[in-house]
Order: C-alpha cells, then structure tokens, then sequence
C-alpha cells in the first residue's frame, strides 16, 4: 500500500512539474501597460509621450523563453503627449496619419535568454503602414501569481530604438530628427 502512495505522489509531483514547465498565454492589461516614446526637439530637449490604448496577447515559457511569443496592438488616436496640439498634429498625415493608419502592431518572430532575467526580443512592427523588423532588449521583472486577482501573472519592461523614416514618417526631419526610443512596460494576466 505504501509503495502505491509513493508512485502515485511521484507521478502527481512529475505531472506537476510539467505543468510548470509549459508556456503560458497571458492577455495583457491595458490598465497596467504602457508604451512610451522619446524623440529629440532640435537638441533642445527629449519630449516623451505614449500611447493609452494597447492591447494583445503573450506566451511565456521562464524554462524555455525561445518558445515565448507576443502580439501587441496600439491605438494611434491614444497618443498623449500632455499638449493637445502637438496631440493632433501627430496623429495627422504629417506624422501617423491615424485616420489611415489606426494601429501600430507588433508581433514577435525571436525570443532568446540574453543574461539573468533579460531576453532578447525581435519582430515586425508596423507603423503608418510599413513593417520594419525591430529588435528590443527586455527585462523580465516578475512572475507569479498576481495578489490581486488570484491568477498567474507577467511583467516585462523593454526597450528599443526606431527610425522613424524606415516608416515613411519623414516629415519636419530638420526639427526632431530620425531616431524614436521605446520603452515599453507590460504586465498580463493568464487566460
């Protein structure tokens, strides 16, 4: 009797450890995610804004991260910068054209460990039409589960750099310049 309790609590302990080792699929929370940009003002100063309407989906697997995977989508009309004309202006045809272009995406094509806690992240971003394959350095800041709705959780931070004519936003060069940094901060919820 006690060597079938045994077996049965090592085929439940090795079932378990399965079940951790498998990826996850989180929805990520648009209430707890943010994607924020930076781009020069003529050397003058660094002016930052971000985009308040993101949503999508991840797969993280902490003992296998090549098996990881994001789709993230934004809302070009949730720009906010904190100036209402400077608002309009980039969601018009001098910049996202959001009328045409509603969305930015991006979907991941490469997850590798890259250190302790860090992956590196490459995929299609497509913004005003164009997809450009883009490359972020990430930081994984948590996992586990969430205290506040009793469900495994994920929080990830990363950062990137674009150019900004890659994707045929080209105009007022002069004034701001061709690089925008990224920095995304992520948490999501398992299905």
């Amino acid at each position: 009797m006690k060597i079938r309790l045994l077996a049965a609590a090592l085929v439940a302990a090795s079932l378990s450890a399965t079940a951790v080792a498998e990826p996850v699929t989180y929805t990520i929370d648009p209430s707890h995610t943010q994607i924020a940009f930076t781009y020069s003002h003529m050397g003058f100063s660094n002016i930052t804004g971000r985009f308040d309407s993101t949503e999508g989906m991840l797969t993280y697997d902490p003992e296998n991260p090549t098996a990881s995977s994001i789709e993230i989508t934004t809302q070009i009309a949730s720009v906010s910068t904190g100036v209402a004309k400077l608002d309009e202006h980039l969601k018009n045809a001098d910049f996202f054209d959001a009328g045409n272009f509603p969305t930015a995406t991006f979907k991941s094509t490469k997850v590798e460990a890259a250190g302790e806690g860090k992956l590196s992240l490459t995929g299609d971003l497509t913004i005003h039409g164009v997809t450009v394959p883009t490359s972020f350095d990430v930081t994984i800041n948590k996992s586990g589960d969430h205290p506040m709705v009793g469900k495994p959780a994920a929080g990830f931070d990363a950062t990137g750099s674009i150019d900004r004519v890659a994707f045929g936003i080209d105009k007022y060069l002069q004034a701001t310049g061709p690089a925008v940094h990224l920095a995304v901060t992520i948490e999501a919820i398992a299905q």
